[in-house]
């Protein structure tokens, strides 16, 4: 491929607005470049505020507006909406505002798959750098998982994988992705997107600009281009229904993964678990099959990779019942995926609640019937969630108050599912803090 010519800054006066590791990344990527930037936040001391290199100004406690208007750039954290006053108003005064994947993109020489998605995007990322991997190939995995995408720019690679949020895509422009995918569209940060879920699958669907390839959802209409299928899209879908599950199918019947109907590993080969993995998984794989990962090298990631922390993970098994650390599921759809296809001998109990993020959690209720389910509710939304079944619901107050009261429930067959359809913040500092204290209790209870 040929070299990509370096975006030239020298001179620019570069505001950067947010701190933490990401801000941090946008620091040196400009003092490497020759320009010293400024930086603001609206936290009073923000994350990373004590590794500023000498000589760069730091505004901190809200939004510095001269300093904005001063700016030739500005670097905005994806936590920093762009209907944000302040900056509006440097929009308007025709000041250009990117993000950190935006300067990633314009500098980055190798191909780029880049993922999206309200779930399974950070399995499908960790599962395609795994594949990579396991080809021998020289790999960057990062973005809104794990390393900066601008600290990937630091060591040779063969291939980016890059984990992309609706915040960050808000503001790229140069993604020219080999593959792209948007894995499924559900209703979440409606806070961020009062336009609802249309403006949130808007931003989503900016993945696909200028993309090569596009992984299509056959089963999510959302997940398609704005002007719907075209030559440069395949598509995976579960094979359950008898109607056309895209290329990459799973079939539920014979419980195989198969490309163009043909079998090419089983499921009982796959340390994942649950359908929404399986899936996941095949979407890893179309994305790997695009960008030329050797076949044979995907399909061995996939009998060996065991998924994330927090995310369907089994993390107890004692006297034949199982507990399942899902804190990851922080809306609706996760914890719908979580839930379909899910074949159970006993009972399942499901954790539900916490800080919904003004989320309708109507579409949940189709998940939530049968004599051999039990749903304990907690957290803000707590209440909002037992009005879904009053009749198979427990409102509590905290997690382990449910807990507490499901263990000396439990028989062989049973399982206790935490995949909570909200956010944590109301009583955790986050979605991992929140599957710790599940695990402990677990370990404690089990």
């Amino acid at each position: 491929m040929a070299e990509q010519l370096m975006t030239v800054y020298g001179g620019k006066k570069v505001v950067i607005v947010g701190l933490g590791l990401t801000g941090l990344s946008c620091v040196d990527f400009f003092i490497t470049r020759g320009v010293t930037p400024r930086v603001m936040d609206t936290r009073t001391v923000p994350p990373g505020s004590d590794k500023l290199p000498d000589g760069v100004e730091c505004h901190t406690g809200s939004l510095n507006e001269q300093w904005l208007l001063d700016a030739d750039l500005i670097v905005a954290s994806p936590g920093i909406a762009l209907a944000t006053p302040e900056l509006q108003a440097a929009a308007d005064a025709g000041i250009e505002i990117v993000g950190d994947i935006e300067l990633f993109c314009r500098e980055a020489i190798a191909p780029i798959v880049a993922i999206t998605g309200s779930n399974g995007k950070s399995t499908v990322t960790t599962l395609v750098g795994e594949m990579a991997k396991e080809a021998g190939w020289q790999v960057g995995v990062g973005g809104n998982i794990g390393i900066p995408a601008l600290e990937l720019l630091k060591k040779p690679c063969q291939l980016y994988v890059l984990e992309l949020s609706s915040f960050q895509l808000e503001t790229t422009y140069s993604l020219k992705a080999a593959a792209a995918t948007v894995l499924n569209v559900t209703e979440d940060h409606m806070v961020r997107y009062p336009q609802g879920v249309s403006q949130y699958r808007a931003a989503k669907l900016r993945i696909y600009d200028q993309a090569k390839v596009c992984v299509v959802n056959e089963q999510d209409v959302l997940t398609l281009p704005e002007s719907g299928k075209d030559s440069r899209c395949v598509s995976f879908g579960v094979d359950n229904v008898g109607v056309d599950s895209g290329e990459y199918q799973l079939d539920s019947r014979h419980q195989q993964l198969r490309v163009n109907h043909a079998p090419v590993l089983s499921t009982r080969d796959m340390r994942l678990a649950g359908q929404h993995n399986y899936t996941n998984g095949l979407a890893a794989l179309a994305l790997a099959d695009a960008v030329g990962i050797p076949r044979a090298a995907s399909l061995q990631a996939l009998r060996t990779y065991s998924g994330l922390e927090h995310r369907f993970q089994v993390i107890h098994t004692r006297n034949g019942v199982r507990w399942v650390n899902d804190s990851k599921a922080t809306n609706v759809g996760s914890t719908q995926a979580a839930l379909s296809g899910l074949k159970l001998e006993g009972t399942l109990y499901l954790l539900l609640g916490g800080d919904g993020k003004a989320a309708d959690f109507t579409p949940l209720k189709p998940y939530l019937s049968g004599s051999n389910m039990r749903l304990y509710c907690f957290g803000r939304d707590g209440d909002q969630l037992a009005r879904l079944c009053p009749e198979i619901s427990i409102l509590t107050e905290t997690m382990e108050q449910a807990m507490r009261d499901i263990a000396p429930r439990l028989v062989v067959g049973d399982m206790v599912l935490l995949s909570p359809a909200c956010a944590s913040f109301d009583q955790f500092n986050g979605f991992e803090h929140r599957g710790h204290e599940f695990a402990r209790l677990a370990e404690e209870l089990g």
